[in-house]
């Protein structure tokens, strides 16, 4: 039975996914948002809101063990994001790149993307040296400035956006369901699929990780692991779902400013919180997640960036680095 909702809570994932990527796009074009910032912003805050939640919740909790539990995801959802996540859209990009119109060559928006890792290297990294126990003043002003910053970087990235999404590149609105749908969709309606397509996603990770949560204790995996590992694998569902659907059909800037926008608002707003609201005293698996996540960052910026193409070396980098983590993980449990 647990396998079963485990299988229908993915399904509402994958469904709440194609309707959220489907808004998303009309809003950032009837919004005038350049594509990259449309990724990198209104698609990569939405879809990672559900781990940003479990780690609130947590740090709420006076369960024991509830802080650990919130610095496992807070850290944890940057680091696979940069791996894991990065891995996976490579490799799809990889697979249909004979369907893709510029094949595995990245058509992103430049900037945006540079910008975007550039904050994350910067950010996660320095996140993980505040962990050798600065003064509590010191780190609880570094934490309001991380959180500040990303307002900073909101504003850069609304700025330099890229341009706006052509209409006739954009998939008809799934919630217009007259016989004929209008070329252009009101905004309303543009919004309340959004919410819906959010909802559903959010739902559906939760009921992933509640299930994910009986088969582990089933099992006998610690609590320490699930906030490291299975959590954030479940929250972060959505932003490799949604990111799959765009690198398909070529749209490289949504599709990689969906995870690195994630990236930027994972280790920028939660690790700000966890720097005010917790000792920030990380375990060694906290920090090689930390360390790991950094590599594929810098993986990303080498291969996506500089080379401006999906490499098969990177694309086995990415899912090498995540691997050897879990390898760790079990062997130290």
């Amino acid at each position: 039975m647990e396998a079963l909702l485990l299988l229908f809570s993915f399904a509402v994932v994958l469904a709440g996914a194609l309707l959220f990527t489907n808004a998303v796009e009309w809003i950032g074009h009837k919004l005038s948002v350049g594509e990259g910032a449309v990724g990198s912003i209104l698609a990569a805050v939405g879809t990672a809101m559900p781990e940003t939640l479990i780690a609130i919740v947590a740090l709420l909790s006076v369960s024991e063990g509830s802080e650990d539990v919130a610095i496992g995801a807070i850290v944890g959802a940057p680091f696979l994001l940069g791996t894991l996540a990065m891995g996976l859209v490579g490799l799809y990009a990889y697979l249909y790149r004979e369907k893709r119109p510029q094949g595995v060559e990245l058509n992103a928006h430049k900037p945006t993307l540079e910008r975007d890792l550039l904050f994350f290297l910067v950010l996660f990294a320095l996140g993980g040296l505040l962990a050798w126990g600065p003064p509590t003043v010191v780190r609880i002003t570094v934490g309001i400035a991380f959180i500040l910053a990303y307002f900073f970087y909101i504003a850069l990235t609304l700025r330099g956006g890229g341009e706006v999404q052509d209409e006739e590149t954009l998939n008809p609105l799934i919630f217009e369901r007259r016989a004929e749908r209008r070329e252009d969709p009101g905004l309303t309606l543009c919004v309340i699929q959004l919410l819906v397509g959010l909802g559903a996603m959010v739902g559906g990770a939760h009921l992933f990780v509640e299930e994910l949560l009986h088969i582990a204790e089933d099992i006998g995996v610690e609590a320490l692991v699930l906030a490291l590992i299975l959590a954030p694998l479940a929250t972060e569902l959505p932003e490799k779902v949604n990111s799959f659907f765009w690198v398909r059909e070529g749209k490289d800037s949504l599709a990689l400013g969906n995870i690195t926008g994630a990236m930027v608002f994972q280790s920028m707003v939660p690790v700000g919180i966890g720097l005010i609201f917790t000792a920030w005293e990380l375990t060694w698996t906290a920090l090689l997640s930390i360390g790991l996540g950094v590599a594929g960052g810098l993986l990303a910026y080498e291969s996506l960036h500089i080379s401006g193409r999906f490499k098969l070396p990177a694309i086995v980098g990415w899912f090498a680095l995540y691997t050897s983590f879990i390898v760790a993980v079990v062997f130290s449990a």
